[in-house]
């Protein structure tokens, strides 16, 4: 499914997207800074201030867990119903299945490269999700992905949190 998904294909994937995913594919290029990706540290949260309710920054762990949830932004929280901050993606995944979860994050740490989700899909309160998202890697040594920062937009966003900070 995901591993012949050919880099031109995620670029026409990332040039049919809503604007805001466009313009933090284009700050994450900013910063690769003619590198294959940035490092955490080139990433500075004041710049991405407007978009980050919709971020989340994922670990890449060499455990069993695999992939962990470091930050989850409000947006993120409130349309899961909860906080996954410190689950492994395996535990709090938002995606038609496990397996399609995980998928888009080992295409990324395997291709070392940006991967553009763009399928409707049921969620497990059978609620048609129609969105936008973008997974980016992030590197410390310039070769190994470490991090990735994920980006969504929600074309049919329902909360299932209703604290008035959170939306």
């Amino acid at each position: 499914m995901y591993e012949d998904v050919s880099e031109a294909e995620v670029e026409r994937r990332i040039a049919a997207c809503h604007e805001s995913v466009r313009a933090v594919v284009v700050y994450w290029r900013e910063k690769c800074a003619g590198r294959p990706m940035p490092g955490r540290t080139d990433i500075d949260p004041i710049d991405l201030k407007r978009f980050l309710p919709s971020i989340m920054l994922v670990d890449v762990v060499p455990d069993e867990r695999r992939f962990v949830y470091r930050l989850v932004g409000t947006l993120e929280v409130a349309g899961r119903g909860y906080d996954p901050t410190g689950l492994s993606v395996a535990e709090a995944f938002y995606a038609a299945s496990l397996e399609e979860g995980l998928a888009t994050y080992e295409y990324v740490v395997r291709e070392r490269r940006p991967f553009c989700f763009r399928e409707p899909y049921l969620t497990a309160d059978n609620w048609h999700e129609e969105e936008d998202t973008i997974y980016l890697p992030l590197s410390g040594d310039g070769q190994n992905v470490d991090k990735i920062l994920v980006y969504s937009y929600s074309a049919t966003y329902k909360p299932r949190l209703n604290d008035s900070y959170m939306i």
